[in-house]
């Protein structure tokens, strides 16, 4: 019996984990349409919540610019990888998740507003998709752990080319600023908010 429950708790534990971070994204992407919805029912209302850079009280909008989207066509550009990265993201933990979106979404918001052209307007869950794509490229290498690398490799191969084309210059129709700053943010924040416990050198590969 006991040799039972002990082999039967890490299933049921990944499970919850499983079914909490598809809520939490579920909810996540819904909430993101419900605002476009809002948006387009005031007239683009919403837009203005949107980063203006080098502008002061544009700061307060670092935040709001994440889920605030241009059209139904930009949300729903954004809400098949913004399900899949934060699910496999959150399966590690909701509140490590959180933290993870939040260093994301700020930095991402402070790069676009200090370097973006001027008289620009930016919004969008594009840097948190892009920063979610490198936190789960690095993540399993960082916190040394086979099934991460293994699911971060994949993404890679899936989405990889997409988002060097998101990140480049030349591609004028996107902010290929915040994709950067979201991508970079991401790679920093598996470092940030690595798995503690023992010393990454003497850490094993581990499912």
């Amino acid at each position: 019996m006991a040799a039972s429950s002990h082999q039967s708790a890490p299933a049921w534990d990944a499970g919850g984990r499983a079914r909490t971070a598809a809520k939490v994204m579920l909810v996540w992407v819904a909430f993101l349409w419900l605002l476009e919805v809002v948006d387009a029912s005031t007239g683009h209302a919403l837009d203005t919540f949107g980063i203006e850079p080098r502008r002061a009280a544009e700061l307060l909008d670092v935040v709001p610019a994440s889920f605030i989207h241009f059209g139904f066509g930009h949300v729903a550009a954004n809400s098949l990888p913004l399900l899949v990265f934060g699910f496999l993201a959150a399966l590690s933990g909701v509140r490590r998740f959180a933290a993870v979106a939040a260093m994301i979404i700020v930095v991402d918001g402070l790069g676009v507003w200090l370097v973006s052209p001027s008289g620009s307007n930016t919004a969008g869950a594009s840097g948190l998709v892009f920063g979610l794509f490198g936190y789960l490229l690095v993540r399993g290498f960082v916190d040394r752990r086979l099934l991460d690398i293994g699911a971060g490799l994949v993404i890679g191969a899936i989405w990889g080319s997409s988002i060097l084309v998101g990140i480049s210059p030349a591609n004028t129709s996107v902010s290929w600023q915040g994709h950067l700053f979201g991508l970079a943010a991401g790679v920093a924040a598996a470092f940030v908010f690595r798995r503690r416990g023992t010393p990454a050198s003497a850490r094993p590969l581990i499912p």
